[in-house]
């Protein structure tokens, strides 16, 4: 009686054990964007503009010159201190100050399109495995119906009463599937191992794969403007509008200002010693006239131009993409409606009929077994556009930007 309790311990240590990791078709989005260790990174492109944007605007630091002479021969020194500072004479501080605000609302877009990306990658895979198993599980119970038919065809040859061949052709079909069902396993693997990256998980963290693939229903509406890479290259054409502004203000340079103030003593033999102070003010005005930073000023001016014409590429390219991705949807919800509700039942009435005549012995079980092998690539057809559709809604949400 005294090891009871470390027995009830042991026994009840894999349920306080860690739980691995489980997702769904609805929950793998906030995943990717929780612990995707890419994501993780791009959001450090946010921190990286907002320094630059602290920076921005600034005037350049004040400069102070010191001199002083020594003449040993005539005992003559001097010594002069002068502080001077730059002051644009544009708005150039301001603009400066309005780009590197642009450019922290440019990274945060470009962060949300990294994620929209990833996400999208990651409802994918999901769809994917979601689709192999359900695969697997059509098999499962085709395997059993074919079970039965093994045990039968089995137990009627040992009578005497039926064919040792159709029992052996029985167990070789009834094999297939287990084969089949075992591929079907790897691939699910194979497509869990692609969608581990995307979630950031840790080598030999569990993840489990929950649900099974909706039913088909269309999004409604196709608006791109919510879409991150659409913000982001409108806030491109901003920034490039506001580096040409800024340009422009570099024809002129920054007007220099200071005052200084010195000390001199001069000796003119054969008269005494003579000390002077000194105090004035100095200025430095730049002018333009061999560099106007023409060359600068056109090429922001074409960039502009050039980000323009891309926001308008970019806008058509993804109302394109959402058009081409609704059409798939629909052709391939028409296809699986069309098996489901008319070539199924059909298949199914048929192997009905051609089991029913066989086990009167008025056909032959290569029909039986052809009818059923019919009825599951019907049903496996169904399943893949099942699977092909919700692939395409998936490409139609994130060429959308939807969450």
């Amino acid at each position: 009686m005294k090891y009871l309790p470390f027995l009830l311990y042991l026994s009840l240590c894999p349920l306080w054990a860690e739980p691995g990791v489980v997702v769904t078709l609805g929950s793998v989005g906030s995943r990717v964007r929780a612990d995707n260790p890419d994501l993780a990174a791009a959001n450090l492109a946010i921190n990286e503009a907002t320094g630059r944007a602290r920076q921005a605007g600034r005037l350049e630091n004040p400069e102070l010159e010191v001199g002083f002479q020594h003449n040993d021969r005539f005992s003559e020194r001097s010594f002069e201190v002068g502080l001077s500072q730059r002051f644009p004479v544009t708005n150039r501080l301001s603009l400066e100050k309005n780009l590197g605000s642009t450019q922290i609302q440019s990274a945060q877009r470009e962060v949300a399109e990294v994620a929209n990306r990833l996400v999208g990658e990651a409802r994918a895979a999901v769809v994917e495995v979601l689709a192999l198993r359900g695969r697997g599980e059509l098999l499962q119970k085709q395997q059993g119906v074919s079970r039965e038919l093994v045990d039968f065809t089995s137990e009627i040859a040992d009578k005497g009463e039926g064919s040792v061949l159709d029992a052996g052709q029985a167990r070789l079909a009834m094999s297939k599937f287990s084969t089949e069902i075992r591929r079907l396993a790897a691939e699910e693997q194979r497509a869990v191992g692609r969608l581990k990256p995307l979630l950031g998980m840790a080598p030999g963290e569990s993840l489990t794969v929950s649900g099974s693939l909706p039913e088909m229903s269309l999004p409604a509406g196709m608006d791109p403007e919510g879409r991150p890479a659409i913000e982001l290259a409108r806030l491109a054409v901003l920034e490039a509008e506001q580096q040409a502004a800024l340009e422009r203000t570099k024809r002129y340079g920054d007007v220099q200002a200071g005052f200084f103030a010195g000390a001199e003593r001069k000796v003119d033999a054969p008269e005494p010693a003579e000390k002077e102070a000194i105090v004035g003010v100095k200025f430095t005005i730049p002018l333009p006239f061999w560099d106007k930073n023409e060359g600068n000023i056109e090429a922001a001016e074409a960039r502009a131009e050039r980000k323009r014409k891309e926001l308008d590429a970019l806008g058509q390219s993804i109302r394109l993409e959402a058009e081409a991705a609704r059409n798939e949807m629909l052709e391939w919800a028409k296809l699986a409606r069309e098996v489901e509700n008319e070539l199924l039942p059909q298949a199914a009435e048929q192997t009905d009929l051609a089991e029913q005549a066989w086990r009167n012995g008025q056909g032959d079980l290569f029909t039986v077994l052809r009818s059923r092998e019919q009825g599951l690539e019907l049903a496996a057809a169904r399943l893949d556009a099942l699977k092909n559709f919700h692939l395409a809604r998936v490409r139609y949400r994130t060429a959308l930007g939807n969450p």
